[in-house]
């Protein structure tokens, strides 16, 4: 049991390091004011992030992958609306993998 408060001062040091990382990149990121190339490049990073974390799943998965994907492009491109196309893409995989 001694080692119990090594492993909580370590969770507590990394817990902090995060924040204190996330909290200066908002710092910065309020007082910067980008145009150009770099205020797209800025834009761009979530839908790229978001595809990078989902690339994998959809790549190596089944149909009911491959389903979602489709639909939540296709509210994606009809809507663009973010929110929207997370929930139908996420609802629908959850589906069909119920379903089969």
């Amino acid at each position: 049991m001694a080692e119990g408060w090594q492993t909580a001062l370590a969770v507590a040091g990394m817990a902090l390091i995060t924040y204190l990382t996330r909290a200066a990149g908002l710092f910065l990121v309020n007082r910067l004011r980008l145009t150009g190339r770099a205020g797209a490049f800025l834009k761009a990073i979530p839908g790229t992030v978001l595809v990078a974390i989902l690339a994998p799943s959809i790549l190596g998965g089944g149909l009911p992958e491959w389903v979602a994907t489709a639909a939540t492009v296709a509210v994606a491109a009809r809507f663009a609306n973010l929110p929207l196309s997370l929930v139908t893409g996420v609802g629908l995989v959850w589906l069909l993998r119920v379903i089969a």
